[in-house]
Formats: structure tokens, sequence, C-alpha cells
């Protein structure tokens, strides 16, 4: 496994301070900062940005895109989530949807989606988990059956990311029967509109009652042939391949900063003993940065680093959460949402959120199998 260089070219520096001064005066001071990329939906934001040039980056100019390159889109991904900007209606369909559509879709199909993903306008979730079918997504028995003209699907799907706000999704299904010893065949994936008859979405609430997961039922739905993604039966291979985005972006290791910000900008100033845990979170920090900006690199050059990114979750969501607790440990106060400090209702929401960030894309325990087998061979 090796990892490119990582230091910023001055075009690329000149990008992070544009980005930042748009956000200096953009972004309310009184807005309360979004955790994570699920931290906020909001299509107005996602629409400023594009017209920026900011969504849909690495989309190709006939498409609506600006074929930029995956380190440009890591810089302006980097500053939106350090700063908790609302970025939740864009970031899936930006960040993953559009190179799989790129990568794997017929022509039709990117003409239709891409320009509104660019423009921040068309909003996509994943349709992968199900009840019984997590981090064993070959498992999956969500199923899609041949009829005139397409196809119908039946099962559930669950943690599916704003389902109850965005416009499409990509759904992995069965549309052959699972072959003996052969359980990764047979899978493809199919683009389901949302609003759809026998679609049914149902809320799965964070903790402090926040809604950003769902479950969502599939009910004999109807998928025209022409949004079948890729070729039938390679749906575990497309899946596969577009991990390498859903699990080493800045988003993976950035959804608390906010709360460590807010932290530093209430106090005076910090003790000796703080300075040493805020040094120890500093050096992991840029350690997980330099390993997810080499990832960006990496795609960058045509490959598809899947190892590699698996590594980057696995290290940056649980610091993440590790940064959560050194924060409750050093703050030693009772967390309160109406404290009137946005540190305290910020690190609040951290903690009955931040349990989430090792589960979604992929469980620590299967990412850790996933980079030794890398590692080893």
């Amino acid at each position: 496994m090796q990892f490119a260089p990582t230091v910023l070219t001055p075009a690329e520096e000149a990008l992070r301070a544009e980005v930042r001064a748009f956000l200096a005066a953009e972004l309310p001071t009184d807005q309360r900062p979004a955790l994570g990329f699920a931290g906020r939906h909001d299509p107005e934001f996602s629409r400023a940005l594009a017209k920026r040039g900011w969504v849909g980056m690495a989309i190709p100019p006939e498409y609506g895109g600006h074929g930029r390159s995956a380190v440009d889109r890591f810089i302006v991904a980097e500053e939106l989530l350090a700063a908790g900007a609302p970025i939740g209606a864009h970031f899936v369909a930006d960040r993953q949807t559009a190179p799989a559509l790129l990568h794997f879709g017929t022509e039709e199909q990117r003409r239709r989606f891409l320009p509104g993903i660019a423009a921040g306008e068309v909003y996509f979730s994943l349709g992968m988990s199900e009840p019984d079918s997590g981090s064993d997504l070959a498992s999956v028995r969500t199923r899609a059956t041949r009829v005139e003209g397409g196809w119908t699907v039946t099962g559930t799907k669950v943690w599916t990311s704003e389902a109850h706000r965005n416009h499409f999704f990509a759904v992995l299904c069965r549309t052959s029967p699972m072959e003996e010893g052969r359980k990764h065949a047979g899978l493809s994936q199919l683009i389901v509109d949302l609003s759809a008859p026998g679609v049914r979405i149902s809320p799965i609430p964070y903790l402090d009652g926040s809604h950003h997961f769902n479950e969502v039922a599939l009910e004999e739905v109807f998928v025209p042939d022409d949004m079948v993604l890729g070729e039938l039966g390679s749906g575990w291979q497309q899946v596969t391949s577009e991990l390498a985005y859903e699990r080493s972006g800045p988003d993976r290791w950035l959804s608390t900063f906010p709360v460590l910000r807010e932290w530093l900008r209430e106090r005076p100033g910090v003790t000796d003993d703080e300075a040493v845990v805020l040094g120890r979170l500093a050096a992991r920090f840029r350690a997980v940065r330099h390993l997810s900006l080499s990832v960006a690199r990496a795609l960058d050059g045509g490959a598809a680093p899947a190892v590699e990114a698996a590594l980057v979750k696995e290290v940056g969501t649980r610091f993440e959460q590790d940064l959560v607790e050194a924060l409750r440990d050093a703050a030693e106060t009772e967390l309160d949402q109406g404290s009137g400090s946005l540190f305290r209702s910020l690190l609040a929401e951290a903690v009955l959120t931040s349990p989430s960030y090792t589960l979604r894309g992929g469980t620590t325990e299967i990412l850790r199998s996933v980079a030794a087998k890398g590692l080893a061979a």
C-alpha cells in the first residue's frame, strides 16, 4: 500500500482561501454549525455553492460540471465541513452518485442526472443496507423481478440518509437468484424515484429526536429498463468501487470539528493538561488528513483505492468519536442543550449522534478486515 504526496500546490491553496472568504461572507454569524454532511439539508445553500462551481466539481463540462480534480473537491469539502456549512442536500449525489454515473451509467442517464447534480438541484440517497444485511451487503434480499419494460422492486432499505427529502436513490438488489457459492453474483443497481408509487419512507430518529436516517420500504415499485445503473449482475463490483469515494473523504473525520472550534472560542485559554490532550488530537488529525488527501490524489491518478479508503474511514471515524469523548472529559460539565453555550449544545448533539459514525459506510470491524487483507497482499 502506497500513499501519494499530500503537499498542496499554490493553486490548491488559493482555492482554499477563496472558499474561506466565501464562507466568511455567506454564513450568518449566528447560524448553528452543522455536524458533518448530514447536519442540515439546505437546497438554497447547495444552489449557491453550485453557482460558484463548487458542486459537481469533478463532473466533466459536457455534463454541466467543471472538470476539476478530486483534490479540488477535497479542499472545498474540507472547508465546508470545518465551517459546519449546511451541505446535506447535495453531498451524497456529488460525492458518490456522480462518479458512479460517470463510470457505469448510460449516456442518457448522465445527461439526465449530472447537470442537475452539478446545479445543486438533484439529490440522491444510497440504497445499500437492509435490516438483516448491513456489513454483509452480498446478503441483500431486496429483489427486482423482470416485467414488460423494466423491473418491479420489492424489499426494505435502512439507514437511508435524507430519503424523505431527496429525489432518487441507487438500490442494490437481486436481479437473479443467488448461486451456490457465488453470493456476489446476480446483484445489480437500479435508480429508483423516491416519490414513485409503492415507496414508503419512515423515519429512524437519532437519540435526540432529529431526523436524518430513514427506512425505505419498496413494494412492487416499477423501475424502467433505462434506470438500470451499469450492467446487470455487476452490482457488487460497482458498489465496492464506489466505496473509495464514500469512505475516504473529509466527511469521515471532520464531523465533530465544529465542537472543538466552539470549545476553544468560549475559553480564554487552555491548561497544560488540556494542551496535552489537544496535541494528541492534533497529531491524529494531521495523520488522517494526509491519508485522506492521498486517496484523493490516487483517484485523480485513475486508481480505485478501496483498501486505502477503508483505512481512512476506520481511523477517521474513531477519531471523530474520540474527539467528542476528550472534549466531554475536558469540559467537566453536564451536557445541556439549553445552557446558552453553543459549545455545550453542540457537544450534547455530538454525544447523541456520534455513535452512528463508526456504523455508516461500514462498521469498524469490517473495515479493519478489509484494510488488514489489503496490507497483507
